[in-house]
């Protein structure tokens, strides 16, 4: 690992993951969590996700210093009839819980056809793509769905309710093709990223939120202390509504207005909730399924100026595996300072 220029530092991707395990291992938390954490973040930061990167460790290692977040604590699953997983993540890190839902979701939904885990005592589970990427990549088409603090207000309302509420999509493709994955906040744009442009300094674009006070911003903090606009005004806000209930009503976790923040160590931990549907094609639409999803995508790409999404994800990730990436010099200050 070496020192770039004074305004970052740069890592391979073995690098970055192995210094965050390390930081998070000394702040409460066990090595096999202190891993899996840090391989998310690592995989976010090098798909250009630099809000559920990086950016998290401190907050992250705070709230494990303090008790928010059960550093050790290991997730169980319990199986509800034939196809519906139940995984108490323990008021511990998201990606364990993770983890250990995709590692049991895959064989139960090629038994089953189609198979859920509902997680509960949860807390933020970074860019859902990564998760349900996972699953493509084992031959599942698989959806996820995600709430989190109260962020966002319902359409017509002025104080914050839901959360930002995230959903992802993934399917496999034909042959060695990447699976195609849809990833999307339900507000304009990801609260991670106001949270990055804030511990950066920088100020973000007109549109994205608003102020405590209701108020167009451009100010992070301001945003970060009121609410975010939804993707698609009254119809991204009515999808909110959807998240919450599938997220944390139907499975009982956190509803987002009891949430606290994943941002800093104050109060009870989050309690959120994740849903992960995984299906198995061959159960529904036979072995034909990628030949026709193939001959959609061309479809779609035979127009000029259409893109799949993701391609970008797909060439931040090639780019920092073969060349490494930087970080800023003020996140890895505010790391290196925690075991100062």
């Amino acid at each position: 690992m070496n020192d770039a220029p004074m305004s970052e530092r740069h890592f391979s991707q073995a690098e970055a993951v192995a210094y965050i395990t390390d930081a998070l291992a000394r702040e409460n938390v066990s090595q096999p969590n202190a891993l899996s954490v840090a391989k998310a973040l690592v995989n976010a930061e090098i798909a250009g996700q630099k809000g559920h990167g990086f950016s998290r460790v401190a907050s992250y290692a705070v709230q494990a210093r303090s008790g928010k977040v059960a550093g050790y604590a290991v997730p169980q699953a319990n199986l509800n009839g034939a196809a519906m997983l139940r995984i108490d993540a323990a008021n511990g890190f998201a990606f364990p819980a993770i983890d250990l839902a995709i590692e049991q979701l895959v064989p139960l939904c090629a038994e089953t056809g189609i198979a859920a885990a509902g997680l509960t005592r949860s807390h933020h589970c970074g860019q859902l793509g990564a998760h349900v990427e996972r699953l493509a990549e084992a031959g599942c088409v698989a959806m996820m769905f995600a709430n989190s603090p109260k962020a966002m207000a319902p359409w017509g309302g002025n104080a914050a309710l839901f959360g930002t509420n995230p959903i992802a999509f993934a399917t496999p493709r034909q042959g060695h093709k990447p699976p195609l994955v849809i990833d999307m906040s339900l507000s304009k744009v990801a609260r991670g990223k106001v949270m990055a442009a804030a511990k950066a300094g920088e100020v973000i674009p007109q549109g994205w939120a608003l102020s405590a006070s209701g108020d167009p911003t451009t100010d992070p903090k301001a945003a970060l202390a009121g609410s975010m606009v939804p993707a698609g005004d009254a119809k991204g806000a009515a999808l909110a509504l959807m998240v919450e209930i599938l997220s944390a009503t139907l499975i009982g976790a956190n509803h987002s207005y009891d949430a606290t923040s994943f941002f800093d160590a104050e109060g009870d931990p989050p309690g959120v909730g994740q849903f992960i549907i995984a299906i198995n094609a061959n159960h529904v639409g036979g072995p034909n399924f990628t030949n026709r999803l193939e001959t959609l995508i061309e479809a779609m790409l035979g127009q000029d100026g259409t893109r799949l999404p993701g391609e970008k994800r797909l060439k931040n990730r090639a780019h920092c595996r073969a060349n490494g990436f930087a970080v800023a010099s003020h996140l890895i200050k505010e790391i290196d300072a925690l075991v100062q």
